[in-house]
């Protein structure tokens, strides 16, 4: 099986694997069960994301090349985005809570790769919150940035041909995925993103920082943050306000950019 034991086995559901991870009893498997269960993720497909997590944070079209995670830069400036955004609320949000997912994203895969290196599955098993948190809050906000610019601009031929055979119109699909935006209890984002299996494109909502592609399956190419740390200041508790706005700050050339390379996957 190799140095990862019963981490490379596809299905975790048989209680006779036998390995230096499982002693044969079953307890192992059935905890990584559990796990499966309260994360949404086999531990096989959490390490995984963490693998994949400098290819999936990128932005469209750029190369990265570096080991650990770094806060990526805005491609405007702090006050760019208002009166839709102010300046405080970016810099907060940018400076603060996207860097605090990085330091964390970062400190749990350097534990990830001891434990590996260990051959340690408890400790692989209880870093899978970590990783899924934090790597979803870096993967979301980098996209996030990218999805927002104070110049205007249109969605490519393809993306709204693509989104009225799917909504109808692009003024439906903007109030469909306001409404499933606004609906999310507590904190979470709302998605536009492309199913490659029907090729089509749809909305979907996540909770906290869930990545989208790996809670789902759809590629994301346009989110909304509804954390209150991204709107509050400025817009109180009128959720739907912030999210109407952000529509008007929203980089269809960016989307589109997705769109293609999605398509082409």
């Amino acid at each position: 099986m190799g140095a990862f034991g019963i981490f490379e086995l596809e299905s975790f559901q048989s209680s006779e694997v036998a390995c230096k991870s499982c002693d044969g009893t079953g307890r192992k498997t059935r905890r990584i069960c559990i796990y499966r269960e309260k994360t949404g993720f086999s531990p096989r497909k959490m390490m995984s994301m963490s693998r994949n997590l400098l290819q999936a944070t990128r932005g469209a079209g750029s190369v990265i090349s570096r080991s650990k995670h770094t806060l990526p830069q805005l491609p405007y400036d702090y006050a760019a985005l208002e009166p839709i955004i102010c300046r405080e609320i970016m810099e907060l949000h940018h400076q603060k809570h996207h860097q605090t997912y990085v330091n964390n994203l970062n400190a749990a895969e350097e534990q990830l790769q001891e434990a590996l290196q260990k051959n340690d599955a408890s400790k692989v098993i209880a870093l899978g919150g970590a990783l899924k948190f934090n790597g979803g809050g870096h993967i979301n906000h980098t996209i996030f940035w990218n999805n927002l610019s104070p110049e205007r601009s249109d969605p490519s031929k393809e993306l709204k041909e693509a989104i009225d055979r799917r909504f109808g119109s692009f003024d439906n699909f903007k109030k469909e995925l306001s409404t499933i935006t606004v609906a999310v209890q507590g904190s979470g984002w709302g998605w536009l993103g492309y199913n490659k299996k029907t090729k089509q494109v749809e909305i979907a909502a996540c909770a906290n920082q869930d990545p989208l592609e790996a809670t789902t399956g759809l590629v994301p190419l346009f989110g909304i943050d509804v954390w209150e740390h991204a709107y509050y200041l400025q817009y109180k508790n009128v959720r739907p306000t912030y999210v109407q706005a952000i529509f008007d700050i929203a980089n269809w050339k960016d989307v589109s950019k997705r769109l293609e390379l999605a398509q082409k996957s």
